[in-house]
């Protein structure tokens, strides 16, 4: 389950209610869809789908794909990023964020 929700989510910005921004950018900002084709799809069970999932939370996962191209299009127009790279990218920002994350405990641990 956490090499699916993983991609999706881990090193991108996190909002609270407090953040002024609206529920499109709220959820857009906040995720990442992972590119590829349909092994993509089956292996991060369409989570690779984030932003879409986000904003169309009961649209059935294998319709997904289909509004990809048309919530990418609303945000462009609208000046919005839209976080998108492959599968070894995607985990190349988790690892990276993980480590950045990390980083006080290992130097804790250095101190002992």
């Amino acid at each position: 389950m956490g090499c699916s929700f993983a991609p999706g989510h881990k090193g991108m910005p996190t909002y609270t209610d407090a953040t002024a921004l609206d529920f499109l950018r709220k959820q857009v900002l906040s995720s990442r869809n992972v590119r590829g084709g349909l092994w993509v799809d089956v292996a991060l069970g369409g989570l690779n789908h984030q932003i879409e999932h986000h904003l169309l939370p009961s649209m059935p996962r294998v319709n997904l794909r289909r509004a990809q191209p048309l919530v990418r299009e609303f945000c462009e127009q609208r000046g919005i990023e839209y976080a998108q790279c492959g599968l070894l990218g995607t985990y190349r920002h988790v690892l990276r964020h993980l480590h950045e994350v990390g980083r006080a405990l290992r130097a804790q641990d250095a101190g002992h």
